[in-house]
């Protein structure tokens, strides 16, 4: 995705310390928060639930102990609704498991991983504080090159307390 595609694919684009995050809304309600690269422009909120999500982003950004209130439509399967309640219910500054959150909902911790992955609202469901057994694991069923995502990971972390990946 180009820069100048997502201006039209996105309702809001926001500045972030690693880059940039994309708002997707369908003037009623949040429909999608994407991780962007620091190339993509910003561009002022184009409804209020747009605005709304834009300025709850960054406030979360300036100040990690900020809680979200946005209302999120229901997406996904029960099952992945279940691994992301699991997630959201992760205290800034902790981290879990892929293998805790599935021991916690009795499944699999690749099944975890991949819910995780389907997660339409980082930051709002903090997936970010889901990790390997050994270390960071993957971020949002990115494999770049660059690291970008896992980068996002990273300074996501830093940000909330939790240091050494």
């Amino acid at each position: 995705m180009n820069a100048s595609s997502a201006t039209a694919l996105f309702s809001a684009i926001i500045a972030a310390p690693f880059g940039a995050v994309g708002i997707r809304t369908d003037g009623c309600a949040l429909q999608e928060i994407v991780y962007l690269p620091p190339h993509f422009p910003e561009k002022d909120p184009a409804d209020t639930i747009a605005e709304q999500v834009a300025q709850q982003l960054q406030a979360y950004l300036q100040h990690a102990d900020h809680r979200f209130t946005l209302p999120l439509p229901q997406v996904g399967s029960d099952f992945q609704r279940r691994v992301w309640a699991a997630i959201a219910s992760i205290p800034r500054g902790e981290v879990r498991t892929y293998g805790q959150i599935a021991k916690l909902i009795k499944s699999a911790p690749r099944a975890v991983g991949q819910a995780c992955g389907a997660n339409w609202f980082p930051l709002v469901i903090p997936c970010h504080r889901v990790t390997a057994a050994g270390g960071l694991g993957g971020f949002a069923h990115h494999d770049d090159a660059d690291g970008f995502h896992l980068n996002v990971k990273r300074w996501l972390l830093a940000h909330e307390g939790v240091h050494g990946y």
